[in-house]
């Protein structure tokens, strides 16, 4: 496994932005849910939010932001096999990739494994990672789910 993940580039962002959102994935890991009180639950697609959730959270502002956006799916993964599994049925073009630096170096050299042609992976590490209660900088988080949109 290679020991560095690749930055954000202005060329990797570029090529990220000319993807319509229709054709790509979000990347959420279920560890950025608050813990004590996250009413979601676990399911063969990912944690699920409830449709009433008025819990904010960074999962459900970005899943709001990617869907309204006509994301083709998001995806909020207890684990690599689960994320990776969701590229594999929806093929996406692009994928918007949150965790933490060990699961983002993973997922990103499974994609590869996968038949080409590859998707464009945008990566976003966790600020905090631990595996319960982690942090995203939410603000940037946000201005890569809207790159090349008119949001």
């Amino acid at each position: 496994m290679t020991e560095k993940i690749e930055g954000l580039t202005k060329e990797l962002e570029a090529a990220f932005a000319a993807i319509p959102p229709g054709e790509r994935l979000l990347l959420l890991p279920h560890c950025l849910r608050p813990s004590a009180s996250c009413p979601g639950r676990p399911s063969k697609e990912g944690f699920v939010c409830p449709p009433d959730c008025k819990l904010s959270c960074a999962i459900g502002a970005l899943r709001r932001e990617a869907e309204r956006l006509g994301y083709k799916g998001v995806c909020v993964a207890p684990g690599g096999a689960l994320a990776l599994r969701f590229v594999k049925e929806l093929a996406p073009k692009a994928i918007l990739a949150i965790a933490c630096h060990k699961e983002l170096l993973e997922g990103k050299e499974a994609v590869e494994e996968l038949p080409e042609p590859h998707p464009i992976i945008l990566p976003l590490p966790l600020l905090r990672d631990g595996c319960v209660d982690t942090e995203v900088d939410l603000k940037e988080a946000l201005r890569l789910v809207r790159l090349g949109t008119q949001a």
